[in-house]
C-alpha cells in the first residue's frame, strides 16, 4: 500500500462485469481531474492466444490443468513487480493483450497478440487494475498486499457464464462449444485461485438475476439491468455511511449489516455514490506531506 502512489484493484473473472466497474472509476477520475491509468490483467497471461492452445493442448494430453485463471497461464511476477515499483516510486512497465479486431487494428497486430512493453506515463496519480488476479495471495506472488482499495466484481456464477458466452460469442468470435469447453475446462482453477481472492476484498459487487438462468449454455439473451438486484458486501461495514446511501440510492435497502442491496438499475449509480469518497479522501492522503 501507498499514499503517494495508490492502487486500485478491481477483481472478478471473465464475464463479471468487472469493466463497469473501471468505467466509473474513469467517470469519478473525469471529475476529480485524476491522472489514471487502467491496466488490463490479460496483458499479464503467459502466452499469445495460439499458444496458449497449444500449452493447453500439452497439458491436458499430460493430465495437468491450465488455464488463464490459474498462475501457470500468467505472468504474476511481473504483475506483482509492477505493483510494487509503482506504489514505490510511480513507475513500472506494462502492455496490452489485443483481445479484438478494433483492438488489433488499431496496433497493426494480430489478435490474439501483445503489444510491446512501455514504460508507465510519468505523473500518474492512481493505478487501477482490472482483471483476474489483482487480489491474488500465494507462495508465489502476494498481489492483494499492494492494493490500497480492492473491489470484487461476482455476478451469480451462471449469469457470470451467461455474460462470458454473449461476449466471447458476439465480441471474440468464439463457437458456443468452444466457450462451453473454456468454461469446463477452466472450473478447478476457478475454484482454487479465483474465488479465494473474494476474502481479500474490501468491497465485493454480486449481481443477481430475478429471471430464469438455470441454463447458461441456453439463454438467448443476457438479463436486463432491471432484471436483478446487486448485493454490495462490505469488509469494514463501520467505515461507510449507510444512512447517507440508502437515502441516496432509491430502492437500496440493509440485508445484514455489512450488505446493501440495491436495484440493477442502480448498480453504476451506487457505485459512484459509494467509491467518489473514497477515491476522494485517497487523492487528498496523497497531497499530505510524508512524516519525517
Amino acid at each position: 500500500m501507498s499514499s503517494k502512489h495508490p492502487i486500485i484493484v478491481i477483481t472478478g473473472s471473465s464475464g463479471s462485469g468487472s469493466a463497469k466497474v473501471s468505467d466509473v472509476f474513469s467517470h469519478i477520475a473525469w471529475r476529480e481531474k485524476i491522472n489514471h491509468l487502467v491496466i488490463d490483467g490479460s496483458a499479464f497471461h503467459r502466452y499469445e492466444r495460439d499458444e496458449m492452445a497449444r500449452q493447453v493442448e500439452q497439458a491436458c494430453a499430460d493430465g495437468h490443468f491450465l488455464s488463464h485463471f490459474g498462475p501457470e497461464g500468467n505472468r504474476l511476477d511481473l504483475l506483482e513487480k509492477l505493483f510494487r515499483e509503482f506504489s514505490e516510486k510511480g513507475s513500472g512497465r506494462y502492455r496490452h493483450y489485443l483481445h479484438t479486431e478494433e483492438q488489433a487494428q488499431a496496433f497493426s497486430q494480430p489478435v490474439g497478440t501483445f503489444t510491446p512493453w512501455e514504460p508507465l506515463p510519468e505523473g500518474l496519480d492512481l493505478l487501477v487494475y482490472q482483471g483476474l488476479h489483482g487480489a491474488y495471495s500465494g507462495d508465489d506472488a502476494d498481489l492483494a498486499r499492494y492494493a490500497d482499495l480492492v473491489l470484487g466484481v461476482a455476478p451469480i456464477v451462471n449469469l457470470e457464464w451467461i455474460q462470458k458466452i454473449h461476449t466471447d460469442i458476439r465480441n471474440r468470435g468464439y463457437t458456443l462449444d468452444e466457450v462451453r469447453s473454456v468454461i469446463q475446462h477452466r472450473l478447478h482453477d476457478y475454484v482454487h485461485y479465483i474465488t479465494p481472492q473474494f476474502t481479500n476484498t474490501d468491497i465485493n459487487f454480486q449481481r443477481i438475476p430475478l429471471v430464469d438462468t438455470s441454463n447458461p449454455f441456453e439463454a438467448r439473451d443476457l438479463p436486463e439491468s432491471d432484471e436483478s438486484m446487486v448485493v454490495i458486501s462490505f469488509k469494514e461495514p463501520k467505515e461507510h455511511d449507510f444512512a447517507y446511501l440508502l437515502k441516496r440510492i432509491p430502492g437500496a435497502f440493509m440485508s445484514r449489516r455489512n450488505c446493501l442491496v440495491v436495484p440493477g438499475g442502480k448498480m453504476e449509480f451506487a457505485m459512484e455514490q459509494l467509491l467518489n469518497p473514497l477515491v476522494h479522501a485517497m487523492m487528498e492522503r496523497r497531497l499530505q506531506p510524508e512524516e519525517a
